[in-house]
C-alpha cells in the first residue's frame, strides 16, 4: 500500500550500506522519491567498501547475502568475495535509480529533534543544516575500526594500519609482518599474505572456534540454471536459510548440539594443524558460539607454514621496530597489521543525536545501547535505526534482519499517513519492558558465559545480539502496533518553504 502523505514526507537516511540501500529501494518501489541517503564517503557500500584486505569475503553463503527481492543468480562462488558484493550493491543502486538520491562526501555529525516543527534538524560536517520529518540511521554496527591502546604504539617506526584501512601501497614481499588479532578478518588475509611475506607473527589473545568453509566455485552451467529457474533459486536460498537457522539451538546452550558442533570444530583443527603444541593453543576456553564462530578452509593450513608463528604470550608494548611480549620476548617486525575489529557497542557514535528536550542519545545509552526491536527509541520521535542494538546474528544472514527492519519502518510511516500524525514516538514503558525481557533472555544465551567480546560493552551488557531466532524477529516486525507508540498530530506550518531545507533535494545547501 503506497504512502500518500501530502506534501511528501522528507526522509533522511544515513549510510549507503545494505541498510540504506534496502530502505531506499523499498521506498522507490512504493513510488516515494522524497528521501536522501547521506554518505560520508565518495562511494556507496558501507563495510564492503571499507574492507578491501586480501581475501575479504562474506561469511554467509552468497545466495542468502543479497536482497530477497533482487536475487543475484550468477555469484562466482558459494562464499562471495568483497569485490563481487560491492558490485552487486552498486548494480542495485543503479537499477533502482538510487544514485540521484545519494549525497556522497556528506558526513552527518548530528541531528536535533525540533518538537515545535516536528522535524529533524540534521547537521553535516560542512556546516549545512538539512530538515527532514523522518531520520533513519543505517550506519550499522561495524563501521569504525577499533584500534587497541598498546603502550608505546606512538614509538613504532614501521608501517602500521588496520585491516579495514588496508594499505595496498605497502608491498609485503619478504617483510616481517606482525598481525594483532586472529578473528574474522585475520583468518581471511593471513593465508593470502603468508606465501609472500618473509615471516608472519600472529599475536593471539584467545583462540577461536572455527569450522570449514567448504567453498566452491559455481560453474557456468549452474549459473545458467539458477538464472532460468527462479523457483529453483528461491528454494536453494531457503535451503541455505533453514540450514543456518538450525544452528540457533547452539546459542541457546543446548548441550547435545553444542558438544556436537564443538567436537566437529576441534576435530577439523586437530586433523589440519600439524604441531601438537600449537593445537593446544588453538583450543578455545569458552563455549562454542560465545564469540563469533569463524569459517575458513585455509587458515589452519597457513599455520603449518614454516614462516608463520602464533604468539600467545600477549603484547606488553611496542618499541621502534618490534613487538615486546609479556614474557619479555622482543619480536622485530617491519609491518604491523591490526586485525582488531570494530568499535561495535558505541552505536551511532560519533554523531550527536538529540531527541525531545535536547536529550542526547548517548546519555540515553549511558548503560548500553537499547531500542525496541533495535529500531525505535523512546523520546526520539520519527527516528528509526537499522542494524541497531540487539539485532546482530551469530548464525544467519543479517540481510534477513535488515529487510525485516525496512518493512517495519515502512509500516510506521504508513501509520503516520493513515492517522495524519506528524510524529510517532515509542512509549517509554514499552521500551523498558522490551529491554528487560531481552536482557533476561540473553542471560540464558551462550554469549553471557563468555568474557570479553564485541557483542558486549565494557560493563558486560550484551548490546549487539538478538536473543531469539530470526523467525521470531520476522514475526515481531511484520506489523508495527500503533498501541506501542504515541502518534501526535501537531504538524507545524511555522517554517517557511525557503527555510525548510528539504532532505529530498540532494542539491540543497544551507548555511
Amino acid at each position: 500500500m503506497p504512502l500518500n502523505s501530502r506534501p511528501p514526507r522528507r526522509i533522511a537516511i544515513i549510510g549507503s550500506g545494505f541498510s540504506g540501500l534496502c530502505l531506499g529501494i523499498q521506498l522507490k518501489r512504493l513510488g516515494i522519491d522524497s528521501f536522501t541517503i547521506f554518505e560520508k564517503a565518495d562511494r556507496l557500500g558501507g563495510t564492503w567498501r571499507e574492507n578491501t584486505y586480501p581475501g575479504a569475503a562474506c561469511d554467509v553463503p552468497s545466495f542468502s547475502y543479497c536482497f530477497s527481492f533482487e536475487q543475484k543468480t550468477d555469484w562466482s562462488r558459494k562464499w562471495a568475495p568483497q569485490s563481487e558484493i560491492l558490485d552487486y550493491m552498486e548494480d542495485c543502486a543503479k537499477k533502482y535509480d538510487l544514485l540521484r538520491h545519494i549525497r556522497f562526501s556528506t558526513e552527518v555529525v548530528g541531528a536535533s529533534w525540533d518538537d515545535a516543527a516536528a522535524v529533524w534538524r540534521i547537521r553535516t560536517a560542512k556546516g549545512e543544516e538539512v530538515l527532514a520529518e523522518v531520520l533513519v540511521a543505517g550506519v550499522g554496527q561495524l563501521n569504525r575500526p577499533n584500534m587497541p591502546k598498546l603502550r608505546g604504539a606512538e614509538n613504532f617506526k614501521g608501517v602500521s594500519f588496520h585491516s579495514a584501512r588496508w594499505r595496498h601501497d605497502v608491498d609485503l614481499t619478504g617483510k616481517t609482518v606482525g598481525v594483532v588479532g586472529n578473528a574474522a578478518s585475520a583468518i581471511q588475509f593471513i593465508p593470502q599474505i603468508a606465501p609472500k611475506a618473509g615471516k608472519v607473527y600472529i599475536f593471539q589473545r584467545s583462540a577461536n572456534w572455527m569450522v570449514p568453509r567448504n567453498d566452491l566455485a559455481y560453474t557456468d552451467d549452474q549459473k545458467r540454471r539458477f538464472a532460468r529457474n527462479p523457483l529453483r533459486t528461491r528454494l536453494y536460498r531457503w535451503l541455505i536459510y533453514f540450514q543456518h537457522e538450525m544452528n540457533w539451538p547452539v546459542f541457546r546452550r543446548i548441550s547435545f548440539l553444542s558438544r556436537r558442533m564443538a567436537d566437529a570444530a576441534e576435530t577439523y583443527m586437530r586433523t589440519t594443524v600439524t604441531d601438537p603444541k600449537l593445537r593446544e593453543a588453538l583450543v578455545p576456553d569458552y563455549p562454542i558460539g560465545g564469540k563469533r564462530i569463524l569459517i575458513s578452509d585455509d587458515y589452519y593450513a597457513a599455520l603449518n607454514r614454516e614462516n608463520v608463528e602464533v604468539v600467545t604470550s600477549g603484547i606488553d608494548h611496542l618499541d621502534e621496530n618490534a613487538v615486546v611480549t609479556k614474557d619479555g620476548r622482543s619480536i622485530p617486525v617491519d609491518v604491523l597489521i591490526y586485525a582488531t575489529g570494530f568499535e561495535s557497542t558505541a552505536f551511532l557514535a560519533p554523531m550527536a543525536i538529540r531527541g525531545r528536550d535536547g536529550h542526547l542519545l548517548q546519555d540515553e545509552w549511558a548503560g548500553g545501547a537499547k531500542a525496541y526491536l533495535g529500531i525505535s527509541v523512546a523520546g526520539f520521535p520519527n527516528l528509526f535505526l537499522m542494524y541497531g542494538p540487539n539485532t546482530n546474528l551469530g548464525h544467519n544472514s543479517i540481510i534477513f534482519m535488515i529487510e525485516c527492519q525496512a518493512n517495519y519502518i515502512l509500516d510506521c510511516l504508513r501509520k503516520l499517513d493513515e492517522t495524519g500524525a506528524s510524529a510517532i514516538d515509542l512509549r517509554r514503558d514499552v521500551m523498558d519492558e522490551f529491554d528487560a525481557i531481552q536482557q533476561k533472555e540473553l542471560q540464558h544465551r551462550v554469549w553471557a558465559s563468555t568474557g570479553k567480546s564485541w557483542y558486549k560493552n565494557d560493563a558486560g551488557r550484551i548490546t549487539n545480539n538478538w536473543s531469539g531466532s530470526t523467525i521470531r524477529y520476522w514475526w515481531k516486525t511484520i506489523r508495527a502496533d500503533p498501541k506501542l507508540y504515541q502518534l501526535e498530530i501537531r504538524r507545524s506550518s511555522s517554517i517557511s518553504e525557503d527555510a525548510a531545507a528539504t532532505a529530498a533535494d540532494p542539491a540543497h545547501r544551507a548555511a
